[in-house]
């Protein structure tokens, strides 16, 4: 592979792994959050709108990453020198490890708010704020991978 060719492929990787990898980290939060859930409206099925939010949380993820694939997406074309190539890969960087890692732990800091809700209905809405807290390191990886791929 020289300067000229190969870069396209690069790109591609650091699309699927971008896409991929936010995807796994939401679905692990949701494999918590939706656990919790589970054993909380087993004991009260009214307590579904207090813990929704809770569980839909880690989605957010899976979400920011496919947009990354498909703002990245765009700028690949199979002319890419290898160079262009790795900045597309290096600018996808941020939005997949943040994606991946924030979508783990969200969701277990919202299992475990969600615990709390069915012991306790009255905190869920000051509960959302822990969970909040680490959708703001997302949302940074979102911001700084869209600005490295403008």
């Amino acid at each position: 592979m020289d300067s000229t060719t190969g870069g396209y492929a690069i790109a591609l990787l650091g699309v699927a792994i971008c896409v991929i990898l936010c995807g796994i980290g939401s679905a692990l939060g949701l494999y918590k959050t939706g656990s919790a859930a589970s054993g909380v409206l087993g004991e009260d099925p009214k307590k579904f709108g207090k813990v929704m939010v809770l569980v839909l949380l880690p989605a957010t993820q899976g979400i920011y990453g496919f947009i990354i694939g498909i703002i990245a997406s765009t700028s690949c074309v199979d002319t890419m020198t290898v160079a262009e190539g790795l900045a597309v890969l290096c600018a996808v960087l941020p939005m997949a490890l943040t994606g991946l890692v924030t979508g783990y732990y969200q969701g277990r800091t919202s299992a475990n708010c969600i615990y709390a809700v069915g012991r306790q209905e009255s905190l869920s809405g000051r509960l959302i704020i822990y969970p909040a807290m680490i959708e703001f390191y997302a949302i940074l990886g979102l911001i700084i991978s869209i600005m490295l791929l403008m």
